[in-house]
């Protein structure tokens, strides 16, 4: 007897410990159960669900709303989480607090990758629709949701991207409810955790740096027609004329930027939100033009047949001679161009990109050399 005495405090304490490790135990796997639950409704491409963790409006806040988003905004997400995956690594339950949390692994696509890229074209865009326009000076409006997401559904759609690693942290109340439901609590931190960062790096305006946005814009205006470069670089005396001669000597200009155009950036300086960045230049040689040009014009203009011909001949003629120097030109020249960029806080803009790429590419050719009046 005085041995169950004895036993009776160490088998109260030992049925304490089961009934409180149990209780744990079912906490725990409830809580493992709707997490699961609801991110195998990712990995299935759920809409519903993605929806719920991951707005539209959240990735773009700046962007304006459309009324109606078109099938391929629709599917962004379904493309961006095909490779999603997770792994639960720790569950932790307060049960006076009736909260929960939990530590996964997150494997999701390589988010930096996809809004650098991202934001490449997205500039891309944007010099492209300012070069449709013959003005420059338009007030811009802010892209629409549907702009924005359908660079990410040609991304998506045309590129294959790596996944990576990321740790997160999930965090869920007990409802209070007879079924004692736990409910995951959707934050910020959640929706950026679950599209790997991706809110993060297309909030950051640095995302591309004063080097890489050069780039672009380079690159961008070499693969430019020749209205498109008229209208961007601002040099409509010559791009932009119903003269059909001036039109074509336009086009060959425009197809010598296509076939000698190249750049390097040769330095960087940045000073908080300016920066400077010099580039070497390699384009056409217009004064090798222009050269063989006027020694052809004096040598024309100096023989009998240019009295014979006439104003308008010469004038036809001089545009002719111009055009024939332009088409045959082999010669390049390379030069140092200085660039100033400045970031507004969204992201590196070109300040006066026309003036100083149209001076770094076309040089002394930026306008017309052949006079109207007649000799």
């Amino acid at each position: 007897m005085k041995i169950a005495k004895g036993l009776l405090p160490f088998l109260l304490i030992i049925l304490a410990v089961i009934t409180v490790t149990g209780c744990s135990h079912t906490d725990k796997t409830d809580v493992e159960g709707v997490i699961t639950n609801e991110l195998d409704l990712l990995k299935n491409l759920d809409t519903d669900t993605t929806r719920k963790y991951v707005s539209y409006k959240e990735l773009f806040p700046d962007a304006t709303e459309d009324t109606e988003l078109s099938k391929e905004v629709k599917e962004v997400f379904s493309l961006f989480f095909k490779d999603f995956n997770y792994k639960i690594l720790t569950i932790n339950v307060d049960t006076d607090k009736k909260e929960a949390s939990a530590s996964l692994k997150l494997t999701t696509i390589d988010a930096r990758k996809l809004a650098t890229d991202y934001a490449k074209a997205f500039l891309r865009s944007e010099i492209l629709q300012a070069a449709a326009s013959d003005s420059l000076t338009t007030e811009e409006s802010s892209p629409s949701l549907e702009d924005r997401y359908l660079v990410l559904d040609k991304l998506l759609k045309k590129n294959e991207y790596d996944t990576v690693e990321r740790d997160c942290t999930i965090t869920l109340k007990d409802t209070g409810t007879d079924s004692e439901v736990w409910e995951i609590q959707r934050t910020h931190t959640l929706e950026n955790d679950l599209v790997g960062g991706l809110m993060t790096y297309l909030s950051d305006s640095d995302l591309l740096s004063p080097e890489d946005t050069l780039t672009v814009y380079l690159k961008t205006l070499k693969k430019m027609d020749t209205e498109q470069m008229g209208n961007y670089l601002g040099l409509e005396s010559l791009m932009n004329s119903a003269d059909s001669d001036k039109n074509s000597i336009a086009a060959a200009l425009v197809e010598q930027v296509h076939n000698n155009f190249d750049f390097k950036i040769t330095s960087c300086e940045t000073e908080s939100y300016t920066a400077v960045v010099e580039a070497a230049i390699t384009t056409f040689d217009s004064n090798a033009i222009l050269s063989a040009y006027q020694e052809e014009l004096d040598t024309y203009l100096s023989s009998p047949d240019a009295v014979i011909d006439g104003s308008t001949k010469r004038y036809t003629t001089s545009l002719n001679l111009l055009l024939n120097n332009i088409e045959k030109n082999t010669a390049t020249t390379a030069s140092s161009a200085v660039f100033h960029l400045m970031n507004d806080g969204v992201s590196w803009k070109l300040q006066d990109s026309n003036t100083a790429i149209g001076s770094a590419i076309f040089g002394t050719l930026s306008s017309t050399p052949v006079s109207q009046e007649s000799e």
